[in-house]
């Protein structure tokens, strides 16, 4: 089980990164553009999911291209899942409370790498071992 603390350690530990408060909930930037934020279900996401709406801690996080989104969606259903305001939207919703910290570090460093301008993510992929 993943927490917000992890969420928060992982996306500060990359190159660039700060953390920000909109609306009161965390959100994590690289440079200026928007890559993980805290995303709790509003009430229209509740009525579109109806019964399959999760409770507990939920991540939004940027995803490379919408065929990365359907990609997750069809990998692990328990702990990515989407809502309609994010139809067509490279972002996906995850839940904090099944995905392993090793997975949730995957999905915040693809979302890094996502927003990340070029030159950054660049110098951080030649650096890795």
């Amino acid at each position: 089980m993943a927490t917000w603390e992890d969420v928060r350690q992982i996306a500060l530990a990359l190159p660039e990164t700060s953390e920000r408060s909109s609306r009161d909930l965390p959100q994590w930037r690289v440079k200026d553009t928007l890559f993980v934020w805290e995303r709790p279900l509003r009430r229209s996401d509740r009525d579109a999911l109806g019964e399959d709406a999760p409770a507990g801690p939920i991540l939004g996080a940027r995803v490379e291209h919408l065929a990365a989104k359907e990609a997750l969606l069809a990998d692990d259903a328990d702990v990515f899942f989407t809502t309609p305001h994010f139809d067509g939207y490279p972002a996906i919703l995850v839940r904090l409370d099944p995905i392993t910290v090793d997975d949730l570090d995957e999905v915040i460093v693809e979302a890094w790498l996502a927003s990340a301008p070029k030159r950054i993510a660049k110098a951080y992929l030649d650096e890795l071992p």
